[in-house]
């Protein structure tokens, strides 16, 4: 079987899915179910005899060495991350303790349970690190896109604590040989993300009739990946990437925040009218086009500028490429979120709502 941490979370719910969808191996999976974690992502999977779940924090190594001697895991996938740059700047030390102590705890125990195993036991087993572009930081405009040699340079707490989850992994394999795998991914977007990301915080936003908070000036540029498409990457990475390599996933979607903004509210009019459900904005008019709700904010301390990646290196080793474009899989999301209102409305809790007020104010709740 394979181990997943973090499983419950957007991208690691998604993995799973995928993974239990396609492959008859069965997932471990384990997770902290800290206010992102969403065990409901994971309903399809109730009544599967391949998807075990374990609540349990990889901060834990009692915890990690009972799980690989017991279940005896053929490969270790790490999604398990505080991930939201915004929660990073306000909170950081939830970030070192999961991205950076998480990932020695899990380092520390594969090392001894992959020493133990006999030689084609230890020739099979892959400890694979999914990571972000965000440690390489901030491109201009005109600069080339990140690749596998970039110079880290990360600029919020976040960044800084997946760049030192990446130079633990980088170690482990130079030093005791571990078979590691990294990957550098760009923005996700698709179904189960938590609403304080910016595509399901503007489409929840919405079609409430709240305010649309854009930071800054919006021509913020990342380059959007659909989250199934990431999935598939991950899949073969750990099919056939060789060990100790890094692999940037990407889908060269690079496109502006408030183009975003403006892209899923043009969906909205489209398949979910404002005037035909009845919205109303906080002061009570009645909107006519969602884009109407857009509202500028300040923008936050260190915002890197644009990330871009080069993906040319999975391409061309790998032959793994995007299937869907910007435009059909924003398309998917947006109908994801559409047909799945109560999954929205239960994932929304006070406490969400006294982070909204915090981040952007009081009106944006």
């Amino acid at each position: 079987m394979i181990l997943v941490t973090g499983g419950a979370g957007f991208i690691g719910a998604n993995f799973v899915l995928q993974w239990c969808g396609a492959d008859a191996e069965p997932v471990l999976n384990l997770d902290a179910l800290t206010y992102a974690g969403n065990p409901e992502n994971l309903r399809a999977l109730t009544c599967s005899a391949r998807h075990r779940f374990i609540h349990g924090d990889i901060t834990d190594p009692a915890l990690l060495q009972r799980l690989f001697a017991e279940h005896r895991p053929r490969a270790v996938l790490n999604f398990a991350a505080e991930t939201h740059v915004d929660r990073s700047i306000h909170g950081p030390e939830a970030f070192v303790r999961t991205n950076v102590t998480g990932a020695f705890h899990l380092l520390e125990t594969a090392r001894a349970y992959w020493r133990e195993l006999d030689d084609a036991g230890r020739r099979a087993f892959r400890f694979l690190h999914v990571s972000t572009d965000e440690v390489y930081g901030s491109l201009g405009t005109a600069d080339p896109a990140f690749s596998e040699t970039t110079p880290y340079a990360p600029n919020s707490p976040y960044a800084a604590s997946k760049a030192a989850a990446d130079h633990l992994v980088r170690a482990y394999h130079h030093t005791y040989g571990l078979p590691v795998l990294t990957t550098n991914c760009s923005n996700n977007y698709g179904p189960y993300q938590f609403p304080e990301k910016l595509i399901p915080l503007t489409l929840i936003n919405a079609l409430a009739g709240r305010p649309l908070p854009v930071y800054g000036d919006g021509r913020q540029i990342r380059d959007w990946l659909y989250v199934e498409d990431h999935c598939a990457a991950i899949r073969r990475v750990l099919q056939a990437g060789r060990p100790g390599e890094t692999y940037n996933i990407g889908a060269r979607n690079e496109m502006t925040n408030i183009d975003i903004v403006r892209a899923v509210c043009a969906l909205l009019d489209e398949l979910a009218p404002a005037p035909a459900r009845g919205v109303h904005d906080t002061q009570g008019r009645p909107v006519r086009e969602y884009a109407e709700l857009i509202a500028f904010v300040a923008d936050r301390p260190g915002h890197d500028r644009r990330y871009a990646i080069d993906a040319g290196k999975i391409e061309r080793e790998l032959g793994w490429r995007p299937a869907e474009t910007f435009a059909t899989g924003i398309r998917k999301t947006v109908q994801w979120y559409l047909s799945n209102p109560d999954w929205a409305a239960r994932v929304q809790s006070g406490a969400y709502r006294e982070w909204i007020g915090l981040q952007y104010g009081e009106g944006l709740r």
